[in-house]
């Protein structure tokens, strides 16, 4: 070893990727840990949940309509389903908490200031979109199907499949309200601006008119409920665009 290389400093990269890698488990499982915990604390509530979930639907069904189990132990299975997906849906703020300690050492100020709201956004709009498909669209939806049932044929439903329709109508509510942070992004990544955003309304808005004819049930009002709402919200990504758009540099 010549003079000049034991002058050099040890490499400091493996300890640090180490140091990186034994924070990320131990975020990870503090994240679990959280969501386990409100997994076991809303356990014995499970059939109270599933009846609250269940209550759009019975609501609509004819005097003594009911949900059915196909399966042996989907009484078991289902409540219990449901209730690790509340159980998520609590623990998202905790998980992305998780998640902003580990990145957020490694943003600049701005970048900092930028995605903590955008994260609060994404996680309030998608919370309304599934508050919005609860109390509105589904009792729109089930009244849509137990209306137009034929004469002599009986509503009743799986439980399993009922719990797999309505967790969908969920996830698309949900994903489809975080359109205004989507634009948002698009914006700051300098992919569009929010000039192009407004010259290209009326291409967005045959776009959601699609995107809701494929996602919701085959009925015009449920699509309405999804379309009209994602084009305010197109609007609103607009604004908040303008409003985060990078600003030109002023010549002189």
């Amino acid at each position: 070893m010549t003079g000049a290389e034991a002058s050099l400093p040890p490499s400091s990269e493996g300890p640090r990727l180490l140091d990186h890698l034994i924070e990320l488990r131990a975020r990870l499982l503090r994240g679990v840990a959280g969501l386990m915990l409100v997994f076991f604390a809303l356990l014995p509530f499970s059939n109270r949940l599933y009846a609250w979930l269940a209550r759009p639907l019975l609501d609509k069904l004819p005097k003594g309509g009911q949900l059915i189990a196909i399966d042996v132990a989907s009484p078991f299975f289902a409540p219990m389903k449901l209730t690790f997906v509340v159980a998520l849906m609590f623990a998202v703020p905790w998980l992305l908490y998780q998640a902003w300690s580990f990145v957020a050492p490694g943003l600049y100020q701005r970048e900092k200031r930028l995605a903590l709201p955008l994260l609060v956004s994404a996680v309030a709009l998608f919370y309304a979109g599934c508050a919005f498909a609860y109390f509105l669209v589904l009792p729109s939806v089930f009244a849509f199907l137990a209306g137009v049932t034929p004469a002599g044929v009986a509503m009743m439903t799986d439980i399993n499949a009922y719990l797999d329709f309505v967790l969908v109508i969920f996830l698309a509510f949900g994903a489809s309200f975080e359109l205004p942070v989507a634009l948002v992004i698009l914006v700051l990544l300098g992919w569009v601006t929010p000039t192009q955003l407004r010259e290209s309304r009326g291409y967005a808005v045959v776009g959601i008119f699609i995107v809701a004819a494929v996602i919701t049930p085959p009925d015009v009002v449920s699509q309405l409920m999804l379309a009209i709402p994602m084009c305010l919200l197109y609007e609103a990504g607009i604004l908040a665009a303008r409003w985060v758009a990078p600003r030109a540099p002023v010549t002189r």
